[in-house]
């Protein structure tokens, strides 16, 4: 019997790792920011056809991918205080986890105050995200205690999502890449630059409704 072939793999894109014929390399739309993003990809999301974490990537020229669920406690470490740069290694970077501050889950101790002082330094400090659904999101917030020991920033004034291609269970609940852009509006809010992650966002919404009509809206929760 002759041996089986496995199927020849599909063209992938080097740059933003999605299919060739998916590409989102030409819909990003780099952003000027000076706090870093340090984006926490669960690995469902990596495939994931309407995750926005991997256009976040593409437009934020500070910020970095990092894969898994459960991280190897030294390895996460060392990427939330690992300078990225000689200007680090002068004054680190402060890990900032976004991420509702409240209420804590029951049974959980209520996360670190956010030092007022930090926010008025947005070039001090690394904005920590995590690429999931809100139920894999908790799971992975649980599952790193390094994480749990970060102080949080909460949105503040969140307006509804235009994630219209992925259906959320509550108003707050926005993708990765439009809470990432309302944080860094928040840390930096003279920055004109960022409206560039909403020209990206509304792009890629706009080419996936073509793959994905109204009737299909995926039920799963969105990201944070």
């Amino acid at each position: 019997m002759a041996p089986t072939c496995a199927p020849p793999k599909r063209p992938t894109c080097p740059q933003c790792q999605r299919p060739a014929s998916a590409c989102l390399c030409a819909l990003a739309r780099p952003a000027r920011h000076r706090a870093q993003v340090l984006i926490l990809m669960h690995p469902l999301e990596v495939g994931h056809a309407k995750g926005t974490g991997r256009l976040l990537h593409l437009c934020l020229p500070h910020s970095r991918v990092l894969v898994g669920e459960a991280f190897e406690p030294a390895a996460l470490q060392h990427e939330l205080a690992a300078p990225w740069s000689d200007a680090d290694r002068l004054a680190p970077r402060r890990a900032v986890l976004l991420y509702p501050a409240t209420p804590p889950d029951a049974g959980r101790p209520a996360p670190p105050t956010l030092p007022a002082g930090w926010l008025a330094e947005p070039a001090r400090l690394r904005l920590v995200v995590l690429d999931a659904t809100w139920r894999k999101s908790r799971k992975m917030l649980w599952a790193n205690p390094a994480l749990q020991r970060l102080p949080r920033l909460a949105l503040q004034g969140v307006p509804a999502s235009r994630y219209a291609i992925r259906k959320a269970h509550a108003p707050h609940q926005l993708s990765t890449l439009e809470a990432v852009q309302l944080a860094l509006q928040q840390l930096e809010p003279g920055n004109a630059g960022l409206a560039a992650l909403g020209e990206a966002m509304d792009a890629f919404v706009a080419g996936q409704r073509a793959f994905w009509p109204a009737a299909m809206l995926d039920a799963s929760n969105n990201t944070p």
